[in-house]
């Protein structure tokens, strides 16, 4: 059957990771949301209710018999089998939303639905940026039980320092790991496949480091961390969220942050998590236009796809960096860089569109990866549209 992802509430909330993708394919334990589902399924039939412009890259549904399913939240093992028993006509409801339901794509509306029932357990839902970097921790767990159960770890090499449960510890096929200190009393720790941690690190779990990504000479990592897969980290970093195939390999700090997939952190680039007056930290919202309050002592950076720091980048608490922006200037930028900003500071010219599809071409290359005309269209309709 159709799995359909829906990014009909909350696409807007979680912007600017969501500029280059549905909340579908957001990251965040070791898996994006949407790789979760498939595995808790077990299909792989999956299309997206998403934005238009989003739809050359992310398939549209076919029209038939679908079960359709906001997908940001974890699910407990009741839930699981309430949506695998769901019929024809029948919706799941949590706090009055709609979160499955099983309907027919052709015409669709949901006056489909002829029955509603309320989750009853309370779940982890994810409804805004800094939740991906909060409950980070619950979501490595789902998915270390997810990825993990019934297979076998690779042995730890004995140049390491291990602190800990040994069976909150796993280690995929290929992975390195030499001269490091490991420490899984704070939470679980997941080494993907292929991965390396490079001599001297210090790793505080729960850490996921995904399939083919590094963390550099003498990194020091606290969780809840996830590195998505072919990416690089050094320096110090706690409590972040990096989607894929972006670096920040050299010294600085990053803490209670999101980022997105193809950024790079200069050299020294650094991020303040938290505010001299230890206030509640304030994000700029798309949705309402305006910086609103987290409610959250610790916040750092949310940035969005293609961008880049300069060596010696000064981010300030809670810096919010839209897509394909370039950083470089002295000083503190605002809180908010717009997409395609050439600098960092306000009134500065526009990063050219066609520059940033050379960019991204060259850093893309890097991975053996093309830049697909469809990743083009999204690129220039952000750059046109906002």
């Amino acid at each position: 059957m159709q799995l359909v992802f829906s990014d009909a509430q909350y696409w807007e909330d979680f912007l600017p990771l969501t500029f280059t993708r549905p909340i579908a394919e957001m990251r965040c334990g070791i898996l994006t949301f949407s790789e979760r589902w498939q595995k808790i399924l077990a299909t792989t039939e999956v299309s997206w209710f998403t934005e238009m412009y989003l739809q050359q890259k992310f398939r549209e549904p076919e029209k038939k018999e679908s079960l359709f399913l906001v997908p940001n939240f974890l699910p407990t093992k009741t839930v699981i089998q309430q949506i695998k028993e769901l019929k024809q006509g029948e919706a799941l409801v949590y706090e009055d939303e709609l979160v499955a339901a099983k309907i027919n794509m052709e015409g669709f509306s949901l006056h489909q639905i002829e029955k509603m029932t309320d989750i009853k357990e309370e779940l982890v839902f994810f409804k805004k940026p800094t939740d991906l970097f909060t409950y980070n921790k619950e979501a490595i767990d789902f998915d270390f039980e997810l990825l993990t159960k019934g297979k076998i770890s690779q042995e730890l090499s004995s140049t390491n320092g291990f602190l800990g449960n040994k069976e909150d510890l796993f280690i995929e096929e290929g992975a390195e790991i030499e001269f490091s200190t490991i420490n899984t009393k704070t939470g679980k720790i997941y080494i993907g496949k292929n991965a390396e941690v490079m001599e001297g690190c210090n790793l505080r779990g729960p850490i996921a480091l995904c399939e083919g990504s590094k963390f550099n000479l003498g990194a020091k990592i606290y969780g809840a961390t996830t590195i998505g897969p072919h990416s690089k980290v050094g320096g110090e970093v706690s409590n972040i969220i990096i989607f894929g195939y972006s670096n920040k390999g050299h010294d600085g700090f990053v803490g209670n942050s999101v980022i997105g997939e193809w950024c790079n952190l200069g050299a020294d680039t650094n991020s303040s998590n938290l505010k001299n007056n230890y206030g509640n930290v304030k994000l700029w919202n798309y949705r309402t236009k305006d910086f609103q309050d987290t409610g959250l002592q610790f916040a750092g950076l949310i940035m969005g796809d293609h961008s880049k720091t300069a060596i010696n980048t000064q981010l300030n608490t809670g810096t919010v960096i839209g897509v394909a922006s370039n950083i470089f200037k002295e000083g503190f930028p605002p809180n908010l860089i717009e997409n395609f900003s050439w600098g960092g500071f306000k009134d500065d010219e526009r990063f050219k569109l066609d520059k940033a599809y050379e960019v991204a071409e060259k850093v893309m290359a890097r991975r053996k990866l093309p830049l697909t005309d469809g990743d083009k269209a999204i690129l220039k309709h952000i750059f046109n549209e906002y």
